[in-house]
């Protein structure tokens, strides 16, 4: 199934079910989060009489207020090799807040205090099901789905210390969307991710290619914290970055960057 957070009719958030062309409403959710586990999305009743079209919804960014947000670096060979670092046997681990997420086609205000912003197309996994230590075996029993994300980054700023966050957790820059697939719908290893950049693709690679699974990111993560239904794992941005490219290729007001998974979905924002 394909569900995505938006609006009804008569403008209420709600949680729709795509149906083809069409957005089914859902009776009793306003968004998907921490109440949306699988039980709760397949037995909500259909308000089939107020469907819409998908292609008149304004989406919310999928999942709209997660409790904890966790990004991943360096979880692409090829771009561990354009940044000049090491391998690593542990990952790097960074957060992001309920504030830093946007809508899948919002336009995106660039802040005027940044001169080095970029674009980092990433694979997200939404968590189904709670949990703590969860070992990589079971993993999959915790994910509800998958979503698309753009991990636009203020390179200035994340390099000002040994720390990213003051790069990464910028508020409404972070896209996601447009819908949460179910693990059901998509073979997950066997997708492509790619980004474009003003018609012209600047990242492309395969989710096979991630240096840690997605059950060994699960695994690692709820070791320290406990995994609720809602929270969010962006996986991590395959090689292509702006910042690494000679010369480098920032984003600037007037571009348009999009960011697809095959699978799940396209995100794609104007840049202002």
């Amino acid at each position: 199934m394909r569900y995505a957070s938006t609006y009804d009719k008569t403008g209420a958030p709600v949680v729709a079910e795509l149906q083809g062309d069409l957005l089914i409403p859902l009776a009793g959710l306003a968004e998907l989060g921490g109440q949306s586990t699988e039980q709760a999305l397949a037995g909500a009743a259909r308000r089939t009489a107020d469907a819409f079209p998908a292609s008149e919804a304004t989406l919310r960014p999928v999942i709209p207020n997660p409790a904890k947000v966790f990004c991943v670096g360096l979880n692409y060979q090829a771009h561990i090799q354009e940044t000049g670092r090491n391998d690593s046997d542990y990952p790097v681990l960074f957060p992001k807040f309920a504030a830093s997420l946007t809508g899948p086609f919002d336009t995106i205000d660039l802040p005027s205090e940044s001169v080095q912003i970029d674009y980092e197309g990433e694979l997200a996994v939404v968590i189904g099901k709670p949990g703590r230590r969860i070992s990589a075996d079971v993993a999959g029993d915790h994910v509800l789905g998958y979503t698309v994300a753009n991990d636009l980054s203020m390179r200035d700023y994340q390099y000002k210390t040994h720390q990213w966050m003051q790069g990464k957790a910028w508020d409404a820059c972070t896209p996601v969307g447009p819908y949460l697939v179910t693990q059901d719908e998509v073979d997950i290893t066997a997708q492509r991710i790619s980004t474009v950049l003003n018609g012209e693709k600047v990242q492309d690679s395969t989710i096979e290619l991630l240096i840690f699974s997605i059950p060994r990111l699960i695994a690692t993560i709820s070791e320290f914290t406990a995994l609720g239904t809602g929270d969010l794992i962006l996986t991590g941005t395959p090689s292509g970055v702006g910042h690494r490219r000679t010369p480098p290729l920032y984003l600037k007001p007037g571009d348009v960057c999009s960011v697809e998974v095959t699978g799940v979905g396209t995100l794609r924002n104007q840049i202002a």
